[in-house]
């Protein structure tokens, strides 16, 4: 027979039942209200105003171009600018590919810039302008003269220089860093024709169409002629070697059908 409790012994129990519940809903209450206290005081104190303005990624542009450009000033409220605002006005800047602005901690912002790569200097006027990936220039020039990338000698069309600069971007870094100058070596039979200047002491003949294509087999061409003296390689028609005390006695080693050969194989050949 089930025992019945008498509805005066369960009483205490829910009473103290409700008294929690009650007490646990005040204590929430009690930190939301600080909580929201909290964020209004805060806003209206000086520890919501910018502190610091760190700008990462900036080698073109100096980072305090980019700050102006940003229009966020030190002092000001962290949640007075939109940053979808600032960075589709850093974007605007034509050597800029991407830009990311974020608010750190309460009052720190930093702007994050990706640039595009520098692939080629143009020479003009005795100052040097960089080239970029995209195709489009750099305007604030330079008068030291550059050694972290090619410089553009005699080359004057746009159009020239924006197929070159393609072409430049789709070779491999390893052979892009030997090239020390390209000069044009038009004619009226091969208006694209171009001269290219290695660090390594060849000098490389070339159309701007095919560069890339060619040039980046340039490391197992130079393999196997490490035995001869230096002179020019020529990639315009199919590939062929002249060293430079022989170049005007029309000597030539042809390379068109081993180029990709490699420094393994040239070893054993001479082996």
């Amino acid at each position: 027979m089930e025992k019945v409790i008498d509805i005066e012994d369960r009483i205490p129990t829910l009473k103290k039942r409700r008294k929690k519940r009650t007490n646990r809903k005040f204590l929430v209450l009690i930190l939301l209200f600080f909580l929201v206290l909290s964020v209004l005081l805060y806003f209206q104190s000086p520890y919501s105003d910018i502190k610091t303005i760190h700008v990462k990624g900036a080698q073109l542009a100096d980072e305090s171009y980019y700050v102006k450009a940003s229009k966020i000033v030190e002092g000001q409220s962290m949640w007075g600018f939109k940053v979808k605002d600032v960075e589709q006005a850093l974007l605007k800047n034509k050597w800029v590919e991407d830009v990311q602005v974020k608010r750190n901690w309460l009052s720190k912002v930093t702007i994050e810039v990706e640039e595009w790569k520098k692939v080629a200097y143009l020479a003009e006027n005795g100052t040097y302008y960089p080239l970029l990936e995209n195709g489009e220039r750099f305007e604030q020039a330079d008068d030291n003269i550059p050694i972290d990338a090619p410089v553009f000698i005699g080359i004057t069309s746009e159009k020239k220089i924006e197929k070159l600069v393609k072409q430049l971007a789709l070779l491999k870094p390893e052979v892009l860093a030997l090239i020390s100058q390209i000069n044009s070596n038009e004619s009226e039979t091969n208006p694209n024709a171009i001269k290219l200047y290695m660090n390594d002491g060849y000098e490389v003949r070339a159309v701007i169409s095919t560069l890339a294509e060619k040039l980046n087999f340039y490391p197992s061409m130079v393999a196997q002629i490490l035995h001869l003296d230096k002179g020019i390689i020529d990639l315009e028609v199919g590939s062929s070697f002249k060293a430079y005390n022989k170049a005007y006695n029309q000597v030539e080693l042809d390379m068109s059908e081993d180029v990709e050969k490699t420094e393994q194989e040239v070893a054993e050949d001479e082996q």
